[in-house]
């Protein structure tokens, strides 16, 4: 009997590993940490030839979508273009956009189409150079959404596939998934200020990254109010034991005097 369930116990087990093993179909299977394949080729709207690792050399936000798409890729790349507008950094220094169709039946053409669309509706000072719109072969659109996380299928003349927007840092590291199709400004400065790390940044975004902390449950930044006050608190013993030491200099010259 305890041989029985010994063996009952091993099945399970198996079968619960191979279902932890199995491959998201379609959705965002988070890759934290990874580093895109930067040596991937894709074609820009103007239809030149570009190697990622050519582009991306500041922290980029990438939008995996298909342009001819008549459902969410249209309303969060416009939300997106909204979001440029209200971002408080500048872009082509401290940011860069990337569009890249998983598609590999679209063309520059219909890249260049959308690009004029989406930066026809950014009100500030823009450098469309400062938002690329790519194309790319089957075999690159794979490796690049493999190395993402991102998976998708075909069904019928559409796609079925999430929403998110992948921030990575100047070397192509994964840093950030921002989901859905509307996006708060300050978590996305939040998120491209993460992935700027290990450059120099202004102070403000130095006390910006202290302050806030990234919610994964809520999927934002929230202020760490714990961080916050225990500096507080430290300053203000630091204050207390300098007024101390102060006093007792003081005393010890009035005794020596």
């Amino acid at each position: 009997m305890q041989k029985v369930n010994y063996y009952i116990i091993i099945s399970i087990l198996l079968i619960s590993s191979g279902f932890a093993q199995q491959k998201i179909k379609v959705g965002i299977d988070e890759k934290l940490g990874n580093t895109i394949p930067l040596d991937l080729k894709f074609q820009t709207s103007e239809g030149d030839t570009v190697a990622l690792q050519d582009i991306i050399n500041k922290p980029t936000i990438i939008a995996l979508v298909y342009y001819e798409c008549p459902g969410i890729c249209n309303p969060m790349q416009s939300e997106l273009a909204w979001t440029i507008d209200k971002l408080q950094l500048e872009p082509g220094k401290d940011f860069q956009v990337v569009s890249i169709s998983f598609d590999h039946k679209e063309t520059p053409a219909i890249a260049a189409k959308w690009k004029k669309n989406y930066l026809f509706t950014i009100k500030r000072n823009f450098d469309p150079k400062n938002w690329l719109f790519l194309t790319g072969d089957s075999l690159s659109i794979l490796k690049l959404t493999d190395a993402c996380g991102f998976y998708f299928k075909p069904a019928e003349k559409q796609f079925v596939h999430a929403a998110t927007l992948i921030v990575v840092s100047p070397l192509g590291k994964i840093t950030r998934y921002m989901f859905g199709t509307s996006f708060n400004p300050f978590d996305v400065k939040m998120a491209l200020l993460e992935a700027e790390s290990g450059k120099s940044s202004p102070t403000i975004s130095k006390v910006l990254q202290y302050c806030f902390s990234y919610d994964p449950q809520g999927r934002k930044y929230t202020l760490n109010v714990t961080r916050i006050v225990g500096s507080f608190i430290l300053l203000g013993v630091g204050i207390f034991l300098a007024v101390l030491l102060l006093k007792k200099k003081k005393e010890g010259a009035q005794i020596n005097g």
